[in-house]
């Protein structure tokens, strides 16, 4: 009876993931089952003791804390920052009718408030500043603007003269850069943006001389004012313009050579002399 009752304690362990334990090495006798937990079995809770410190237990998830505030756009360009990415911006706000004025090159007062109101407009912050948020939103609902949308106003780089204006007194005038350089034996004394005549009335090229200056002329042929003219082909002259003035490349003349900054025209008209040369080259 005893080897049976030994026998189905065995099998009682086996099913059970239990184990039967002999006496030990003193001959005490231990209990006689030892029950092993499967793995991954959750232990049961422990209460601390009566007394114990509490706060030795590990702490509840904070879910009531805030989660930071997301960081804010980057900003690109902002008031008093210069150059060519201005420019683009000018232009492309010009294209969406937010501005209407240059572009210049610099983030002054009204490009501020262009890119405040177009911000307004379209829901977001009206920084007046243009971050990374603002440029890909004006992007999406512009073109790329040309060269001449970019110095709409003026303001562009003359190209190196031609070699014909090296020497005496000229009136360099290149329509590929769209420049009037006024030089003196070879030397720079100003340089201004114009516009020429248009497909149909085009500025002529070549090699002339100054011939007639006329400070407050007005045309016979069109009844427009042309002041400050020096006429140098024909019924042709270098002029103050003031729609050069008001739209820029986006009109052209009957085939003189426009000048929108009147001051510096005035310096010039001051300057030159009848029978200097004038060169209008490509």
């Amino acid at each position: 009876m005893g080897r049976a009752f030994v026998a189905g304690l065995a099998v009682l362990a086996a099913l059970t993931g239990c184990t039967v334990q002999t006496p030990d090495g003193e001959g005490k006798r231990r209990s006689p089952v030892h029950i092993e937990l499967p793995s991954g079995t959750p232990a049961p809770d422990r209460t601390p003791a009566r007394g114990g410190d509490a706060s030795s237990a590990a702490p509840a998830p904070d879910d009531d804390k805030p989660s930071a505030a997301p960081a804010p756009p980057r900003v690109l360009w902002s008031r008093g920052d210069t150059g060519r990415d201005v420019r683009e911006l000018q232009a492309r706000l010009r294209q969406v009718a937010w501005l209407f004025e240059g572009p210049t090159g610099t983030y002054g007062e009204q490009t501020e408030r262009a890119v405040s109101g177009f911000q307004g407009k379209r829901g977001l912050p009206r920084t007046g500043k243009t971050d990374a948020v603002t440029w890909q939103r004006l992007v999406r609902m512009t073109r790329e603007p040309g060269r001449w949308d970019l110095y709409l106003m003026g303001g562009q780089q003359a190209d190196p003269p031609d070699a014909r204006c090296r020497s005496g007194r000229v009136l360099c005038i290149d329509k590929t850069s769209r420049t009037l350089r006024w030089m003196i034996d070879g030397r720079t004394v100003s340089t201004m943006a114009v516009r020429f005549g248009s497909q149909g009335t085009p500025t002529r090229e070549g090699v002339f001389s100054v011939y007639w200056k006329s400070r407050d002329h007005v045309s016979t042929l069109y009844d427009s004012p042309m002041p400050y003219a020096m006429f140098f082909s024909g019924g042709q002259a270098v002029h103050f313009s003031a729609d050069f003035a008001a739209r820029g490349y986006a009109g052209g003349s009957h085939g003189c050579v426009n000048v929108r900054d009147e001051r510096a025209i005035a310096e010039l008209f001051a300057q030159v002399r009848n029978g200097d040369k004038v060169v209008v080259s490509w």
